[in-house]
C-alpha cells in the first residue's frame, strides 16, 4: 500500500505519474473510510484529491505556503504532511487532528481556517511578508468556487492584482459552496467552463494531432505542452485580467499530468496568476457525487449504502423553517434569507413552500442582512437563517443598518452553542453578547423544540430586532415544561421553586439545571430553575422574585462577558446589592473540537459540573 510510504510531502516527490494515480485511489478510500467512522468533511475533500497531490508534488512545503480557504479540501494535505495515522483514528476526536488547517497542528498549515473568502487575504499577507524580508518562497492560495460569492474575496483579489504581487490563487470550481452556487460569478464561471469556442479548439487540437501519421511522442508532448496556454485567449478571462491577474484555465482537475504542468509553469512566472481548475465535489463514491450537498458535511455512516449511523434528534433549523413556513401561508411580508447554506440552515424547508420568498445570496453574510434591512424598511418582515458563527461576519451590519432604525428583521442563529467537533472556529458562543449589546435588539434562547416554535410565533408579531438563537440538534422536552400559554417579549417562565438556590438558566442549559437541581436536592439543597429564555430584555418581575433564594446562579452555553450572567450582577449591583450570584459560562479561552457532552464537562456546564460549582460556592 503506497499511502503508509507517505510521512511527508518529500515522499510525493518521489512517486511516479503510475503511483501518484494509484495514491490518489487510496486517499479516497481512506477518506470515504475515516468519515465513516468520525464524521466531517466528505464530498468537498474527495473532490480535491489529486489538486493536492499535484501541489505537493510541485511545491515544497512548509518552505512554500498552502493556504486552503475554509479547509473543507484540506483533508489530502492532512494525510500527505505526517498525520494519516492521527487522521486515520482521530479525525475531529477530543485531542485528535482537527478538521479543519490549524497552524498550531503542523508546520504545513500555513494559516488557521475555519470561515469562508479569508484565503487569498491571508496569502497576499504572506506574500508581501515574503517580498519585505527578502525570501523566494511560492505562496499559494487553494479557493473553492463558492467562496467567490463573498466579497472579501474581490477585496484580496483587487488589492493583490494592482500590486502586482507574486501570488498563484487556485479556484477550485466544482459549481458548489455547501450547497449549489449562487449569483453571477457561479454563472459566469459556468460560462468559462462551457466556452463554445475553447471546447471547438481543444477538439481541434486533438483531431489535429490525430490525424498527423506516427507523430513521434516528444511532438505530441511538445504541442500538448502550449495547449493550455493556446487556448487562453479563447475563453473569456477578462474579468480576472481586469484584476490584474493573469488567468490560467480552465483545467481538469481530476489530470495529474495536466495539473503538474500547470503548476510547475506557474512557479516560473512573477506575476499574479489565477488558476481555474475543475473538479467534481464527491469524486470517487457515488452517494457523495450524487447528493453533494448532503454529503458536504456528514455524521457517521455506513460505507455501504451511504446511510448515516444512528438516531438524530429533530433539526432545531428544520423546525424553525417549518413553522415559518406555515406562518408565511397567511402574511405576505414574511420572507427568508440564508448565506449558501439553505440544507444547513434547514431553510430548503420554507424554499420549497414559498420559492419566491425564498434568497439564498451565498457567502455574504453582510450583504444578507442589509439586504433584509432594505426589505424590513419596505414593508416586508425578513427572517435571517445564519450560523452563530457565521453572523459575527455582520455585526456591523445588524449594528447599524438594523438595530438603529429598528427594523423588523428577525435572525434565526443556528449552531448556537458548542458545536462539537468542528471546534475553534465554529463555536457559537459569543451571540448573546454581541446580540444583547445593541439598543433595540430582542435576544432569546428556546429551552427546546416546542419553545421554538412559540418564539417563531411571538417573533412574527413583534415589530422589531429580534434574535432566536438555537443549538444543531433539539429535543421536546415534553409537557412536564411546555405550556400552550402564548409568550411575551422578556417574559421568564419558574419552572420549579427552591430556597437554597435558583438557577436562571439560557437555552440548552434549562434541562442541564432541572438536573443539576435533582443532584443538589439529593444533597440536601433546595433548588428552583427559572428558563430565562429572553436574554435580553431581562424579567426583572421574575428576577426579583428569584431573590427569595439565597443564591442565584445564572447558566449559560456562552462567554461570561456580555451575556446572562453579567447583565444579572449589573441589576443586583443596582437593585439588590449584596445578593450572592454565581455566574457559570464558557471559560475565556477556545473550545477545542470534541463531542458536545465533553465540551460541556470541560467547560462545568453539564448537570453534574453545575451542582459541584453550587456545592462549592455554598461551601459544600
Amino acid at each position: 500500500m503506497l499511502l503508509k510510504e507517505i510521512r511527508s510531502p518529500a515522499d510525493v516527490k518521489k512517486c511516479s505519474m503510475r503511483e501518484l494515480t494509484a495514491l490518489a485511489g487510496e486517499i479516497r478510500e481512506e477518506i470515504v473510510a475515516t468519515v465513516a467512522r468520525h464524521g466531517g468533511h466528505l464530498a468537498s475533500n474527495l473532490g480535491a484529491v489529486e489538486l493536492t497531490l499535484a501541489l505537493h508534488y510541485v511545491f515544497d512545503c512548509p518552505e512554500d505556503k498552502l493556504v486552503f480557504d475554509v479547509g473543507h479540501q484540506s483533508y489530502t494535505h492532512k494525510i500527505l504532511t505526517g498525520r494519516l495515522d492521527g487522521f486515520h483514528e482521530t479525525l475531529r476526536e477530543e485531542g485528535g487532528v482537527s478538521g479543519f488547517p490549524r497552524a498550531s497542528e503542523s508546520d504545513c498549515d500555513a494559516f488557521t481556517a475555519g470561515h469562508a473568502s479569508t484565503a487569498i487575504s491571508a496569502a497576499l499577507g504572506m506574500a508581501r511578508t515574503r517580498d519585505i524580508m527578502g525570501d523566494d518562497y511560492h505562496v499559494v492560495a487553494v479557493v473553492g468556487d463558492g467562496a467567490l460569492t463573498g466579497g472579501m474575496c474581490y477585496e484580496a483579489l483587487n488589492d493583490a492584482g494592482q500590486s502586482g504581487t507574486r501570488l498563484i490563487v487556485i479556484i477550485n470550481d466544482n459549481e458548489m459552496s455547501i450547497s449549489h452556487n449562487v449569483g453571477a460569478l457561479s454563472k459566469y464561471l459556468t460560462g468559462l467552463r462551457q466556452s463554445r469556442s475553447y471546447r471547438a479548439f481543444k477538439r481541434g487540437v486533438r483531431r489535429g494531432l490525430e490525424r498527423i501519421p506516427r507523430v513521434g511522442v516528444p511532438v505530441f508532448r511538445f504541442v500538448e505542452k502550449f495547449r493550455d496556454w493556446l487556448k487562453t485567449p479563447f475563453v473569456d478571462g477578462k474579468f480576472f485580467d481586469a484584476l490584474g491577474f493573469r488567468y490560467i484555465g480552465p483545467v481538469d482537475g481530476h489530470d495529474l499530468k495536466t495539473l503538474i504542468r500547470i503548476f510547475r509553469r506557474a512557479k516560473e512566472d512573477r506575476e499574479p496568476q489565477i488558476l481555474h481548475v475543475v473538479t467534481v465535489k464527491g469524486k470517487g463514491y457515488t452517494p457523495a457525487e450524487s447528493h453533494p450537498d448532503a454529503y458536504h458535511g456528514v455524521a457517521p455512516f455506513l460505507v455501504e449504502t451511504g446511510e448515516m449511523r444512528g438516531e438524530k434528534n429533530a433539526s432545531c433549523g428544520r423546525v424553525a423553517a417549518a413553522e415559518l413556513a406555515a406562518l408565511a401561508e397567511n402574511d405576505i411580508r414574511i420572507c427568508a434569507v440564508t448565506a449558501a447554506m439553505p440544507t444547513g440552515t434547514g431553510m430548503e424547508v420554507f424554499g420549497r413552500a414559498h420559492p419566491e420568498r425564498f434568497y439564498d445570496v451565498g457567502i455574504a453574510e453582510e450583504h444578507a442582512v442589509t439586504m433584509a434591512a432594505g426589505m424590513a424598511a419596505s414593508g416586508m418582515k425578513p427572517y435571517v437563517a445564519v450560523y452563530s458563527t457565521f453572523l459575527q461576519r455582520a455585526f456591523d451590519q445588524i449594528a447599524t443598518d438594523v438595530c438603529i432604525g429598528a427594523l423588523p428583521v428577525t435572525f434565526l442563529v443556528d449552531r448556537a452553542g458548542l458545536v462539537g467537533a468542528d471546534g475553534v472556529t465554529h463555536q457559537g458562543v459569543f451571540d448573546l453578547s454581541y446580540l444583547s449589546m445593541l439598543p433595540n435588539m430582542v435576544v432569546a434562547a428556546p429551552r427546546d423544540v416546542r419553545d421554538l416554535k412559540r418564539l417563531v410565533r411571538l417573533s412574527a408579531e413583534y415589530d422589531g430586532p429580534m434574535a432566536i438563537r438555537y443549538p444543531r440538534d433539539g429535543e421536546d422536552l415534553g409537557p412536564r415544561l411546555g405550556t400552550h400559554k402564548s409568550l411575551k417579549i422578556g417574559e421568564w417562565e419558574l419552572l420549579t421553586s427552591g430556597e437554597d438556590v435558583m438557577f436562571l438558566a439560557v437555552g440548552r442549559m434549562v434541562q442541564a439545571a432541572m438536573n443539576a437541581s435533582i443532584e443538589l436536592m439529593q444533597k440536601g439543597v433546595r433548588a428552583g430553575v427559572v428558563d430565562a429564555r429572553f436574554v435580553k430584555p431581562i424579567d426583572e418581575e421574575t428576577l426579583r422574585q428569584a431573590l427569595d433564594a439565597r443564591l442565584l446562579v445564572t447558566a449559560e452555553e456562552n462567554v461570561l462577558s456580555g451575556g446572562l450572567g453579567e447583565r444579572v450582577l449589573a441589576w443586583i449591583a443596582e437593585h439588590a446589592p449584596g445578593h450572592e450570584v454565581l455566574t457559570l459560562a464558557v471559560p475565556d479561552r477556545y473550545v477545542e473540537h470534541a463531542a458536545v457532552e465533553s465540551q460541556l464537562r470541560q467547560c462545568g456546564l453539564d448537570a453534574h459540573g453545575l451542582a459541584e460549582s453550587v456545592l462549592a460556592r455554598l461551601g459544600r
